[in-house]
This record gives structure tokens, C-alpha cells and sequence, in this order.
């Protein structure tokens, strides 16, 4: 009861600051949610013992087509969002994150899409004497993304607004430290919307973009962190991962990319050890190099200095079997002038992450 008091607070605290300000351009939302934990892994079957609720308070500034990347993508917004999340099981706490976010509309702006990432505070981890069945969450600080698509419509009732829909929610610490099952949430969200100003700005429409070409550019990337294999107690190890791609622009909007990445993943010495002395029947010898290398295949979709990456690899060099021979990474990527770059991005094999890398690089 005292997190939905403090939600209520921050709402009265927002509408509060939008009776002072007279900018058009921003607006807050609160968005009551409440769902189903999904079954992903029948490890966390244990943890599934009600419908989680919670809440999301959101600031938003919207844009107008002051830049072409705005009119290109339909005016989206951009802003923060607050989340509380009442997991309804003592095991697992309840999780608050900061997150932040784009709004991306279509039909005539009824339809948003929100994606959000941030990071999340959990009041229950993982502790092999108080806590060890919360297998969720080994470490209080978590990854949180959170996707929300409504049908919205604003200023239905002077400055007040409604929306409604569906909102995914996600949370793991990729793997930083064991265990992590993580737990993602399947959600019905209701809110209202609230604009900051009384003025109803006219959105720019001058985007006369010709045919864009650019030459083959060729990027170098250097990426780490830390991580753990799912033994709990294995320890944590930082890993080093070099590579090196090429990407040629389709447009805009768009780029392909081919290459190649080295990976030195220490924490695989520390699991080849363990199954080596404690699992003789899956014939590790211990001997086996815990180094990687894969091809990959990737797309980039730019959104003004900002841009998301996916891409697709498969090992070539595979000396040790761990997760499979396929391996996928997500992430965003920052430019910095038309030369550096950096990202954050997330590493898997399927459903399973194997690490959060932060990562420099250069394009030439």
C-alpha cells in the first residue's frame, strides 16, 4: 500500500509542475498495469504465484520535424519513465527502475509504440541463506526493458488525455552474476495523459529527402564487461571481445552489415574446469581452448546520433560446446561525429543472455 501512496504522490507532484509550465511541446502520463508473469523457463515455476502489478509515470517531450529525423519517423517523443512493479511474491521483492524512452506513432497517431530501456533496483535478490530460491535475480541492480503498445488519444478533456493496451516487461542482469532466470511480464496497461501547455503546435512537413549513397565504410570495435556462467559461486570474469565488420547504407534509415568477432570469455576457463573434475561423463578434458570466433551478419537502423543494431552469428571457431553455435546480439549505438562510436548491447543464444558489453569503435 505505501508504494502506491509514493506513486500517487509523484502523479499529484507532476500535475503539480504542468500548472506552472506553458510549454506545448511536453506531457506526463500514469499508467496503472497489472498481468501474468510468463512462463519461459520452468525454473522460476515456483515464483509464479499471482498477477503482478504496478505503475509507470512518464515524462515526454514530443518533436515536430525541426530535424528531418523527426518527419522520417512520424514525430515520434522521447522522455523518462518511472516503474514500479509489485511482483506478488515475497520471494521475488518488488522491482523500481528509470528507464528511458521513444514513443512512435502510426494510423494517424492512435496507435503509439513504446520502447523503453534502463536499468531496475530489486528489494529481494538472490542469498544463498536468506534468499535462495529467488534463481530470478542474482544481483539487486537488473537490465529492465518494457515495450507498450496503446491506442491513445490526447486532450479528450481540456488537458487530459487516455490511453490503453498491452505492455511487456522485462528483467535480468544479462548474466553479471548467477542465477538469472530473469522474469518477464505480460501486462493489460490503462492511463491518462497529461499536457504541459494549452498551445497545440503544428507538426513541420519540408522533408524533401533525395537518394542517399554512401561507399562501403569499414568498422573496428572493441567490447567488455563482466560476466558468470549460470554455476552459482563460479565468480564473475571480465571478457574481451574484438570486431571487425563492414556496412554499406541503404538509405536514410538503414544499413547491412557483414563481419567477423574474437571472443575471450574467461569465465568459459572456470567452466571448463568445473565440468571437467565434476561432470566426467560429458567428456571435457579441460584442456579445451575457452576462445571463440564468429561471422555475423547484422542491421542497423538509424534514429538521428542514435541507432540499433541487430545482428545474427554463427561460430566458427567452436572448441567448446556452450549454448550453441548461434549467437544473437541487440543493442544501441551512439555516434559521435561521423568517426566514433559507442554501444551497449546484449549478447545471447536465443532466449538465454550471456552478457551486457560495452563497447567502442570507429567507422572509417
Amino acid at each position: 500500500m505505501k508504494y502506491w501512496l509514493i506513486g500517487f504522490s509523484c502523479l499529484i507532484s507532476f500535475l503539480s509542475v504542468a500548472q506552472q509550465r506553458v510549454t506545448s511541446e511536453t506531457y506526463i502520463d500514469a499508467n496503472y498495469f497489472g498481468g501474468q508473469i510468463a512462463l519461459h523457463n520452468n525454473d522460476i515455476l515456483h515464483l509464479i504465484t499471482g498477477r503482478p502489478e504496478g505503475f509507470i509515470f512518464s515524462w515526454n517531450k514530443k518533436t515536430f520535424g525541426n530535424q528531418a529525423w523527426q518527419q522520417r519517423y512520424n514525430y515520434p517523443d522521447y522522455g523518462l519513465s518511472f516503474v514500479y512493479q509489485d511482483l506478488k511474491n515475497d520471494v521475488l521483492g518488488d522491482n523500481f527502475g528509470l528507464l528511458a524512452h521513444y514513443n512512435f506513432y502510426f494510423l494517424k497517431r492512435r496507435v503509439m509504440l513504446r520502447i523503453a530501456q534502463g536499468l531496475a533496483y530489486n528489494t529481494n535478490s538472490y542469498d544463498k541463506i536468506e534468499n535462495p530460491k529467488n534463481v530470478a535475480f542474482g544481483s539487486d541492480i537488473l537490465s529492465s526493458t518494457y515495450v507498450m503498445l496503446n491506442y491513445k488519444k490526447e486532450r479528450l478533456l481540456d488537458r487530459f488525455g487516455f490511453q490503453a493496451g498491452l505492455t511487456l516487461i522485462h528483467y535480468s542482469n544479462a548474466n553479471v552474476r548467477a542465477p538469472n532466470t530473469s522474469i518477464n511480464t505480460i501486462a493489460l496497461n490503462v492511463g491518462l495523459t497529461y499536457s504541459l501547455g494549452d498551445e497545440v503546435l503544428e507538426y513541420i512537413d519540408t522533408n524533401t529527402d533525395k537518394k542517399f549513397t554512401e561507399s562501403i565504410k569499414y568498422n573496428l570495435a572493441f567490447r567488455s564487461g563482466i560476466n558468470q556462467s549460470d554455476v552459482i559461486g563460479s565468480g564473475q570474469f571480465p571478457f574481451y571481445i574484438f570486431s571487425a565488420y563492414a556496412d554499406k547504407r541503404l538509405g536514410h534509415t538503414s544499413a547491412i552489415q557483414l563481419g567477423a568477432d574474437v571472443f575471450f570469455s574467461n569465465f568459459l576457463k572456470e567452466l571448463i574446469y568445473y565440468q571437467s573434475v565434476s561432470f566426467p561423463e560429458e567428456n571435457v578434458s579441460g584442456d579445451e581452448d575457452h576462445k571463440r570466433v564468429g561471422v555475423f551478419v547484422g542491421h542497423e537502423l538509424f534514429i538521428n546520433k542514435l541507432s540499433l543494431i541487430t545482428q545474427l552469428g554463427y561460430y566458427v571457431y567452436y572448441p567448446f560446446d556452450f549454448e550453441g553455435r548461434t549467437y544473437f546480439r541487440l543493442g544501441l549505438k551512439h555516434y559521435f561525429g561521423k568517426t566514433f562510436f559507442g554501444a551497449i548491447t546484449l549478447k545471447s543464444h536465443g532466449a538465454k543472455a550471456e552478457a551486457v558489453e560495452f563497447g567502442i569503435g570507429v567507422r572509417l
